[in-house]
């Protein structure tokens, strides 16, 4: 394949502040304005082997609605590539695809929750290239919600012994935050480093648990009448739930701030598909893009950041509670 003309484009500030993580603690530096550079210039070609760019995308029950708008970038991105490459999106139930294509090459980049792209970055070498802005800020508040007529949940102690609704095992807001919370709260306690020590504290602590797929069957669980508590991100009801549903729930407790949504790129992709895919997705920042990222999850930008950079300590909680990884990639086999 012949070398290809791009336009390279250079930052001279990033367009948010970048996240600082200090004892959990996550500080916006100001917004600065984007200044770019475009020149352009003939670059190496894409390998002859590597003739497809498969991006991932967060899993989700409702993958039906968001199928459409990941084809509008997939068709973006098509373009930037001059259709020299053709692109492929994937839209997964569970997280084990995505990291299981990240760790042999199926899957090349993708948006995923922060607490399986450090997973992702630990076991596959996925680095984090962009976080997400949502509202102007880099991360989002984990919190306890409970219904309305029900009293007897007032913090996050009292779901102790009560019928719980997680997202998932690796969701940041929906498991991670808050069982990191109790066990650092001295409540609940993990012993052994395996998914069975996981689980049998679950069943221990809980009346039962349940592991709904995402912020939106958990909470309609919770509305339902079937758990008494639910976990999620504090704007999950208004994205997700009816005015008649989020009316019949509260939020219990907010619990602590969240690095936003990521989006990894693989080890194993070719240095001038990694470059050209960073310039790509630098430019749906540019007003005459933004519409197809606001789509995808709301954010209203990508900053560019790195793994390191924006999980900060957050990383931590992953990693005490033994078992999630084991749990997660139970199912990876190479």
């Amino acid at each position: 394949m012949k070398g290809k003309t791009v336009t390279a484009i250079t930052i001279g500030a990033l367009l948010v502040g970048i996240v600082i993580g200090i004892s959990g603690s996550y500080l916006t530096q100001p917004t600065q304005a984007i200044q770019v550079t475009q020149t352009t210039q003939t670059i190496e070609a894409i390998p002859e082997n590597f003739n497809k760019l498969v991006i991932g995308f967060i899993p989700t029950e409702k993958a039906e609605e968001l199928t459409p708008k990941a084809k509008d970038l997939e068709k973006f991105l098509e373009e930037k590539f001059n259709g020299e490459l053709d692109v492929e999106v994937l839209i997964p139930s569970a997280y084990e695809p995505l990291i299981e294509g990240l760790r042999f090459g199926h899957v090349h980049a993708a948006f995923m929750d922060v607490g399986a792209g450090w997973i992702a970055h630990k076991k596959a070498g996925a680095e984090v290239v962009f976080s997400e802005v949502v509202k102007g800020k880099i991360y989002y508040q984990a919190s306890v919600f409970a219904r309305v007529d029900d009293n007897s949940i007032n913090t996050i102690d009292d779901v102790i012994g009560k019928r719980v609704a997680f997202t998932s095992i690796t969701g940041s807001s929906g498991f991670i935050r808050p069982i990191g919370t109790l066990v650092e709260k001295g409540l609940i306690e993990i012993t052994g480093n395996d998914v069975v020590a996981l689980e049998a504290v679950l069943n221990k602590a809980f009346k039962s648990h349940t592991f709904a797929g995402g912020y939106k069957s958990a909470l309609e669980m919770l509305v339902n009448g079937n758990v008494d508590a639910a976990f999620g991100a504090d704007d999950a009801p208004q994205r997700f739930l009816s005015p008649e549903q989020q009316a019949k729930i509260r939020i219990v407790e907010k619990i602590g701030p969240i690095p936003s949504h990521v989006f990894v790129i693989g080890e194993d992709i070719p240095k001038i598909v990694k470059n050209t895919l960073v310039d790509a997705m630098i430019e749906l920042n540019y007003e005459e893009n933004n519409q197809i990222l606001k789509k995808l999850y709301g954010a209203e930008a990508l900053s560019p950041t790195t793994t390191r950079m924006h999980i900060g300590d957050f990383g931590n909680k992953v990693d005490v509670l033994t078992g999630i990884e084991d749990k997660l990639l139970s199912k990876v086999k190479k």
